[in-house]
């Protein structure tokens, strides 16, 4: 019995060990970030490194922010991520929420079409939707940014799975009631999917925000430029700031961050808001 209890406390202790490095490992790099962002440029690659330096201060940041404007690319990728954000719950849980709860002709194949763009890469249809942007007269804007991803066949996929699982019964008893189909969807079947919602407000404004590629295809006016655009062309012609640049990188961490703990508690407290209770 003992040799029993004894082993069950070593491979907890194992457990929490593995934990404890496994955490350590994967916030390192963010740790080093941040602590080094409140360096001067001599200390940043002394040896023996320093955690935070001898004289930690904020002049890194107020450098970046009058030198490289990130003042401006900051709104504007703030401005592309909560309106992208936006659109994409409006139009994809209102497809998502079709998809589950409404049968009419042709709906399994139009869902199926869905579920066929998931399987195209972003390099296959880059082109189509670049040559859509110049003729529609959206290159070098920001709504050439936000048009294209408010759609997500991702997003409208996930909406539909979470929608089959709550039962007819709420709309049923509403419309008994009188309720219109668009007070149903509004004042029933939208709160009761917090978590799904949560979850996509969280994945497009992380995507968003951490979007690189397709602002550097779309974007050729530095006046328009996104905060990973800036991050990327913050660089001199024989030499780069490191530690204006490491300082922006953390600014740039903390909209993402922000995001994920305000709805965190969304995702976690409604896992259960679409059940029947008995």
């Amino acid at each position: 019995m003992w040799n029993k209890k004894m082993e069950a406390a070593c491979l907890t202790c194992l457990k929490w060990l593995l934990l404890v490095f496994l955490v350590f490992v994967f916030l390192m790099p963010i740790i080093w970030v941040i602590c080094s962002s409140f360096k001067s440029p001599g200390e940043l690659f002394q040896w023996p490194p320093s955690l935070f330096g001898k004289h930690p201060s904020l002049d890194n940041y107020i450098l970046a922010m009058q030198k490289g404007d990130f003042g401006r690319y900051f709104i504007n990728t703030a401005f592309v991520s909560v309106t992208t954000t936006f659109l994409t719950l409006c139009f994809n849980v209102m497809a998502g929420y079709t998809f589950a709860k409404y049968r009419f002709k042709g709906a399994g194949i139009l869902f199926g079409m869905v579920l066929a763009t998931l399987m195209v890469p972003l390099e296959v249809v880059m082109i189509p939707i670049f040559k859509v942007i110049v003729a529609t007269n959206l290159y070098n804007s920001l709504w050439g940014l936000i048009i294209p991803a408010a759609s997500s066949p991702t997003a409208v996929f996930l909406v539909r799975q979470y929608y089959v699982g709550i039962p007819d019964a709420y709309m049923e008893a509403a419309r008994i009631d009188g309720a219109s189909e668009f007070n149903i969807f509004m004042r029933i079947m939208l709160p009761l999917a917090k978590p799904v919602v949560s979850v996509l407000c969280i994945f497009s404004f992380m995507w968003r925000w951490n979007d690189y590629l397709w602002p550097k295809l779309v974007i050729n006016s530095k006046a328009r430029y996104t905060i990973q655009l800036a991050l990327a062309n913050y660089s001199g012609e024989y030499s780069v700031d490191w530690n204006s640049l490491l300082a922006m990188s953390v600014i740039s961490m903390i909209p993402v961050i922000i995001v994920f703990l305000t709805l965190q508690k969304y995702i976690i407290g409604g896992l259960t808001a679409g059940g029947v209770k008995g």
